[in-house]
């Protein structure tokens, strides 16, 4: 069997394995998957030996993305505008960088929840890697306006410079949003904390999908937050799914069906 890793610190609760051995039973692959622990000085080495003893990729989490990057000798597109890879394929000689979050976050938008993104009024909230790894997927969905939105506007704009090229991307402080949006994208770390960025109630209505990159048992603050607004929520676990897919298409190149395991994890 073919052998993948998840590679992070921590990673006991990630959930990849479990998604990883789901898609190999459902498509009929050879592939074995399992969590890698790795000290935090130790990921070149660690990946070198996974290469060594024959691994044919493995997913990379917090907080090794960044070494992820510099260490890929060769980067996908969307990997090189996110700046940060989560997903390494080892072939030859060639150690094979990518990034599958925006991605991910995009089909389970569009394709999960039905929502277009196309002519739409798009916010994404929070200026640090989380939101970088999603804005040329989203661009590339053609949104009529992609809001870009931190506590402190230099920092969303150095991202708008960068990424306007590709759409039409605008920067703004949390206190100047206004108007109301179709998709707003909450990619800050407020909800590790049980706390909600600040912006006014009056950016949702009953019509706006409200996404939280990030997923639990329970609804976020995020999501607590715009459900009192009227508006549709769902967390990040959707998108945990689609970009492992996404990883196991880069890795395999078969596509598994994530409906599924996603009732599965849910359940």
């Amino acid at each position: 069997m073919d052998r993948y890793v998840v590679m992070g610190n921590p990673i006991a609760h990630s959930k990849s394995p479990q998604i990883h051995a789901l898609f190999a039973e459902q498509t009929g692959e050879a592939v074995a998957y399992e969590h890698m622990l790795v000290p935090r000085e130790d990921f070149v080495a660690a990946v070198y030996g996974l290469i060594g003893n024959g691994a044919k990729g493995a997913n990379v989490t917090v907080p090794f993305k960044l070494e992820a990057y510099g260490l890929s000798t060769a980067l996908t597109e969307r990997a090189s505008a996110a700046g940060a890879v989560n997903t390494l394929k080892f072939g030859g000689n060639v150690i094979l960088g990518d990034n599958t979050d925006g991605t991910g976050l995009c089909t389970d938008i569009v394709r999960n929840c039905g929502v277009a993104l196309n002519g739409k009024r798009v916010l994404v909230l929070g200026g640090g890697g989380a939101a970088r790894g999603i804005l040329l997927p989203l661009l590339h969905h053609n949104p009529a306006e992609l809001v870009l939105a931190n506590r402190t506007v230099e920092k969303a704009a150095i991202l708008a410079q960068k990424f306007g090229g590709d759409g039409n991307l605008i920067a703004s402080e949390f206190a100047a949003l206004d108007g109301q949006f179709d998709v707003i994208i909450n990619a800050t770390a407020a909800s590790l904390n049980g706390e909600m960025p600040p912006v006014a109630p009056s950016l949702f209505t009953s019509k706006t999908l409200a996404y939280d990159l990030m997923y639990g048992t329970q609804p976020t603050a995020f999501m607590q937050f715009a459900q009192a607004q009227g508006a549709a929520t769902r967390d990040g676990l959707g998108m945990l799914i689609e970009q492992a897919a996404e990883s196991f298409y880069v890795w395999r190149g078969v596509r598994p069906e994530t409906a599924p395991v996603f009732a599965a994890l849910r359940g």
